[in-house]
C-alpha cells in the first residue's frame, strides 16, 4: 500500500492507520478513488461511512452516511439473541419470530436471519435513512418506519419470540464526551437517551409484553452503570430479569423472560 496513505491517516489521528489503509485500498477501484476516500476519512468521516459497510458479527453490514454504525460491543447482544432464537426454534412450530427494534442499519436482524434458518424477521426505526439502509441489509425481512411499536402491524402482536433493541442510551449530558466521529457524523437521535440515558429503553421494555408471545424474551443493550435500573424496569413490566456482561467488549445486556 502507498506509504503516503498510512502517513496521511496517521497524521489525521487514525490509531489503526495501517489497517484502515488496507481496507481503503481494497475498496478503491482507482488511485483517484483511493485519494478521495482518504480525503473523506482524514476529514473525520467514520471509516465505515467511507467504505459503505461495517463488519459486525462476521457479516458485512451496509451503512450509509447519517446511519448509526454498529459497534463491536453490540455483538454480545447479537450472541444472546441468537442463543434464545435457537432455543425457540428447537420448540414445536411455528418458526420463531424476531423483532429488531430501533434497528438502525438492521445489523442485529441480519445476524439473526443468518444464524437461524427459517425465522421471520421484522425491524423498525423512526429514521427514514436508517429504514432504507435496513431494507438493504434485511432482504428477507420486513422493515417498518415509525415511533417504536406504533410502526408495527397489529398482526404482529403477541407473536414475537425474541425482541432485541439497541436503543439510544447515552445520557444527554454525556454526548459531548463521545468520540468526535460519532458526535459529528451520527444523528444525535441515535445516541441521545435522555437525562439518564434510559428514556427509550423504558419505552421498549414497557411495550414489549404486548408484542411477545408467552415465553418470549426482550433483550436491550445498556451501559454497566444503567443495568440495575434497567433490570428494575423489566421487573415492573412483569419479566424475570437477568444480566449478561462481557468485560472484553465492555458490553452489557439486560434480558427479560418468563
Amino acid at each position: 500500500m502507498p506509504a503516503s496513505v498510512v502517513d496521511r491517516l496517521r497524521a489525521a489521528g487514525c490509531v489503526f492507520a495501517e489497517d484502515e489503509a488496507r481496507l481503503l485500498e481494497a475498496e478503491a477501484r482507482t488511485t483517484h478513488d483511493l485519494d478521495a476516500m482518504v480525503d473523506r476519512r482524514t476529514s473525520g468521516i467514520p471509516l465505515e461511512h467511507v467504505l459503505g459497510w461495517a463488519e459486525f458479527a462476521g457479516l458485512r453490514i451496509q451503512v450509509e452516511p447519517g446511519v448509526f454504525v454498529p459497534r463491536a460491543r453490540t455483538e454480545l447482544l447479537a450472541r444472546q439473541a441468537v442463543a434464545l432464537t435457537h432455543r425457540a426454534a428447537a420448540l414445536a412450530p411455528p418458526a420463531p419470530v424476531v423483532l429488531d427494534m430501533c434497528c438502525g442499519s438492521g445489523a442485529l436482524g441480519a445476524v439473526l436471519a443468518a444464524a437461524v434458518a427459517g425465522i421471520e424477521v421484522y425491524a423498525a426505526d423512526i429514521d427514514p435513512v436508517a429504514v432504507a439502509c435496513a431494507r438493504c441489509n434485511l432482504t428477507a425481512g420486513l422493515v417498518y418506519r415509525g415511533d417504536l411499536y406504533a410502526a408495527l402491524p397489529n398482526g404482529l402482536a403477541r407473536r414475537v419470540d425474541v425482541l432485541v433493541a439497541n436503543a439510544p442510551y447515552v445520557p444527554s449530558g454525556e454526548l459531548e464526551l463521545m468520540p468526535r466521529e460519532a458526535r459529528l457524523h451520527e444523528p444525535h437521535d441515535t445516541l441521545d437517551g435522555g437525562a439518564d440515558g434510559l428514556d427509550l429503553v423504558r419505552r421498549v421494555i414497557a411495550g414489549a409484553p404486548s408484542w411477545l408471545r408467552p415465553g418470549g424474551h426482550v433483550l436491550v443493550e445498556t451501559s454497566e452503570d444503567q443495568a440495575e435500573v434497567a433490570l428494575d424496569e423489566l421487573r415492573r413490566a412483569g419479566f424475570t430479569p437477568r444480566l449478561a456482561r462481557d468485560d472484553e467488549l465492555d458490553a452489557t445486556v439486560v434480558i427479560g423472560g418468563p
